[in-house]
């Protein structure tokens, strides 16, 4: 199978290249990228071709690309994609407009191709515990969810994050739309309201959210907060800080700390403190082996565009309620 990453922009590239590097049964054919410094610098890293134009990467007869670019340019990108016809596995969050996601929608029906929206998290071995325990009626009816996704301020070739004409929003657009693709898909639920409050605490000179606590309530009950912000300070390690959920359930309570792979449930009904370690796993490669899946064996991504677009729903009304100091129905 013949890949290529279409622009090296946003900071999960490194990761996607690593790991196309490493596997074997990829045909890593290289990455576009129409900024010059930046191409060079990556090309230089991972010892991999660079193209100085989408176009030239898409005319290598490819059969998938993941998409990196800045978050507003990825209709665009998803365009030319669809019309070379290759599947695409794209960043999140898939655009910074609804009006955008549903251009992308409708090409890549139009077009007939597989796309997955980037959230790795889903491949988190303590992530996929909670499911299976939701799953298996382990906790009884889930009450309330606290999240919390905290990083550092992208800086360097990645400061585009905090121009809000490429990146649609800041730490809320950017971290929000992890945690409610999780809570998605724990609950098989959509949201019904959305209550945030956003501002600029941690970084004066950037004119974006910097932090931002997003209040959501689901159409089956379930209540959740997300506490999303970019307030690691630059000394901080590791770098992409964590992404913790506290959930609160009938028969007791689940403590996750996704980044470190741990898992710790407590009780009420034995007297058993169970703490479940995994640690190793890369969430992004398997991610990325379910998108090759799908396209080998003709079936639907675990992550597809719907949950891209249900995601960037809730971000954006996170921004309509922080303006407009109101609760947002989306039900």
């Amino acid at each position: 199978m013949r890949v290529g990453i279409m622009s090296f922009a946003h900071v999960h590239a490194d990761g996607f290249a690593i790991n196309l590097i490493a596997n074997k049964d990829i045909d890593f054919v290289g990455f576009s990228d129409v900024d010059l410094e930046r191409g060079k610098a990556a090309s230089e890293q991972y010892n991999i071709k660079h193209f100085a134009s989408h176009e030239d990467l898409l005319a290598q007869n490819l059969d998938a690309v993941i998409i990196c670019s800045e978050n507003a340019k990825h209709l665009q990108d998803i365009k030319l994609a669809a019309n070379a016809g290759v599947h695409i596995l794209c960043e999140k969050p898939i655009e910074i407009s609804l009006e955008a996601a549903d251009q992308i929608g409708y090409l890549i029906k139009e077009k007939n191709l597989k796309f997955m929206t980037a959230f790795p998290m889903r491949f988190d071995p303590s992530i996929v515990k909670i499911k299976t325990m939701l799953e298996q009626n382990q906790l009884g009816t889930l009450y309330a969810v606290n999240g919390i996704n905290h990083a550092q301020i992208p800086r360097r070739h990645r400061a585009w994050f905090a121009d809000k004409s490429l990146a649609g929003g800041g730490a809320v657009m950017d971290h929000t739309v992890h945690l409610v693709d999780l809570l998605r898909w724990f609950t098989g639920s959509e949201v019904s309201t959305v209550y945030a409050e956003i501002e600029n605490p941690f970084v004066k000179d950037a004119d974006i959210d910097t932090a931002g606590l997003v209040t959501i309530e689901f159409q089956n009950g379930l209540f959740a907060t997300i506490d999303a912000s970019w307030s690691r300070p630059e000394a901080y390690y590791p770098t992409w800080g964590h992404l913790k959920m506290e959930l609160i359930a009938e028969n007791g309570t689940v403590e996750v700390d996704a980044f470190a792979q741990q898992l710790n449930q407590y009780s009420k009904k034995t007297d058993i403190n169970a703490s479940w370690i995994g640690w190793g796993s890369d969430s992004t490669k398997a991610m990325m082996a379910d998108f090759f899946d799908s396209i080998k064996n003709d079936r639907e991504p675990a992550i597809n565009y719907n949950d891209g677009y249900q995601a960037l729903k809730v971000a954006l009304a996170a921004y309509e309620s922080a303006k407009t100091a109101s609760v947002i129905n989306l039900a």
